[in-house]
């Protein structure tokens, strides 16, 4: 991905993550979204991890048939990284590398707990700021990141167009 992707590729997630936000998110809310998100996997054919955290409870997780523990873990490092930096885990990872640089050259976080790759993304509540995460695993980093997005633009009713960033 070259230079200029890269940062286009991070304005488009900012933009992402102003748009994308609750004035209400609680159990319902998670378990709707849950839901939308592994028929969005099905749709796919793809098998996924999905968790919904929210004020650090896990309050919605699902590994699909064909996941295996290897998934679970992978979100919970992403997850981990938004919980503590209020970003995406993508736009996180692609400024990381857009500066050569770490998690742990740059924050002394290790690899085992965080991981800098697109598939977590903060929920916000509007007016209030990161409330959670909604996370997946089990697509290439840039699809599983598109996939949170699509569905939370379709939950939202916000038109994709403005906001995928392809």
């Amino acid at each position: 991905m070259s230079q200029l992707d890269v940062e286009a590729d991070l304005a488009r997630i900012a933009r992402q993550e102003e748009r994308l936000q609750f004035d209400h998110f609680d159990g319902a809310t998670a378990w709707e979204l849950g839901c939308r998100l592994k028929a969005a996997a099905e749709a796919r054919g793809a098998a996924l991890a999905i968790e919904i955290r929210l004020a650090g409870e896990t309050v919605f997780f699902l590994a699909m048939e064909g996941t295996t523990p290897l998934n679970a873990d992978w979100a919970r490092r992403k997850r981990n990284l938004v919980e503590l930096m209020h970003k995406s885990s993508y736009a996180v990872g692609l400024a990381l590398q857009r500066d050569g640089q770490t998690l742990e050259s740059k924050l002394g976080l290790a690899t085992r707990d965080y991981a800098a790759h697109g598939g977590s993304f903060p929920l916000r509540l509007a007016g209030s700021g990161c409330i959670g995460a909604v996370t997946v695993s089990g697509l290439p980093q840039r699809e599983d990141h598109a996939l949170i997005v699509a569905v939370l633009a379709d939950y939202l009713e916000l038109p994709l167009a403005e906001l995928a960033l392809d």
